[in-house]
């Protein structure tokens, strides 16, 4: 009976072991080629989204990158074009669906058809609730949510014409835990989730495939970028800390990586960093852990000065958010165009 049982399992593991490599080899050869496609990436010109860029650009993609800031576009424009990349820029708040519209009918005229859509634009406002007016809650919504939608309806006619696209939106963990001192960022990016899986399940129908990519803390630079609210220095020292420690977060290059081949394999979601994995894990089998967890943590999170007043990570620099604890912080902020 023992050798029975064990023949059984033999076989059963080997049965399991020439599954995964046959789905492995279906993937492979299923894979999505992003060579000579017109890949646009929104909020393209600095950080993730200039990361991204770099890497689909040595794979033969041609690129189109929107930001609100002119100056960060064209010096990424350079980096790319000087590389032998084939990269349009275009000046464009997404928040705004005229400005969306126009890039989209610019670049399908005189570029070609957007072949692939990545929804990457962004904002983060860090600090206690207290210290939030609606103002921050409108406009995370406007960035996260609008925007994407925005350009996920400009873009929609032309590749429900051609067959097939990919639209391949930018969430965070933070869409799928609610983070303390982050409330409006989460809640704008759970809206992207969920406006994500809706989309994926409509728009399958016309091969065009929709992936969420919710990635955990990233060592792109942008920390500086952020807004900060109630103890400015404190709350932006913390936040830059882990942004930077290599046991809380990922480089950019490596989440980067991670996503865009869960866009290449067309995965529903991906999550990148192993902190998020396990967060949203346990999140999954149990909300309560979790947000029992983070409202501990938010007793020894800095607290509300009740002013409201809002400053820019670079402006609430101190000795220590300076020093060797964020020097992947600072050494990505110059390689990824955040300063």
């Amino acid at each position: 009976m023992e050798a029975q049982n064990k023949k059984n399992l033999w076989w059963l593991a080997a049965g399991a072991g020439a599954l995964l490599a046959a789905r492995a080899i279906n993937r492979k050869l299923n894979a999505y080629d992003f060579r000579n496609k017109v890949v646009l990436i929104t909020g393209g010109a600095r950080g993730l989204g200039l990361v991204m860029a770099r890497q689909l650009a040595k794979e033969g993609a041609r690129l189109v990158l929107c930001s609100r800031d002119e100056i960060q576009l064209e010096d990424a424009h350079m980096e790319l074009a000087g590389n032998g990349a084939d990269v349009m820029v275009w000046p464009c708040d997404v928040t705004q669906q005229a400005q969306v519209r126009e890039m989209i009918d610019r670049v399908q005229g005189s570029f070609g058809n957007i072949d692939v859509l990545i929804n990457n634009a962004g904002i983060i406002t860090a600090g206690p609730v207290e210290e939030m007016v609606e103002k921050d809650f409108e406009e995370a919504m406007q960035v996260h949510f609008w925007g994407p939608l925005y350009t996920t309806l400009a873009v929609l006619p032309s590749m429900k014409a051609r067959g097939g696209g990919r639209i391949l939106n930018i969430a965070s963990i933070g869409g799928k835990l609610g983070v303390p001192h982050l409330v409006a960022y989460s809640a704008s990016k759970f809206a992207l989730v969920g406006l994500s899986e809706g989309l994926r399940a409509e728009l399958k129908q016309h091969n065009i495939i929709v992936t969420c990519a919710s990635p955990g803390l990233m060592q792109t630079g942008s920390p500086r970028n952020a807004n900060v609210k109630g103890q400015h220095e404190e709350e932006y020292t913390l936040f830059k800390i882990l942004d930077s420690n290599p046991m809380t977060s990922i480089t950019a290059e490596e989440s980067a990586k991670q996503i865009l081949d869960a866009c290449r394999h067309g995965d529903a979601e991906v999550v990148t960093s192993i902190p998020a994995k396990i967060g949203a894990f346990i999140h999954g089998l149990s909300p309560e852990t979790t947000t029992n967890f983070f409202a501990v943590l938010n007793r020894v999170l800095p607290g509300a000065t009740g002013e409201q007043r809002t400053k820019k990570g670079y402006e609430s620099e101190t000795p220590l958010s300076m020093s060797d604890l964020t020097s992947r912080t600072q050494k990505a902020a110059y390689r990824n165009n955040e300063l």
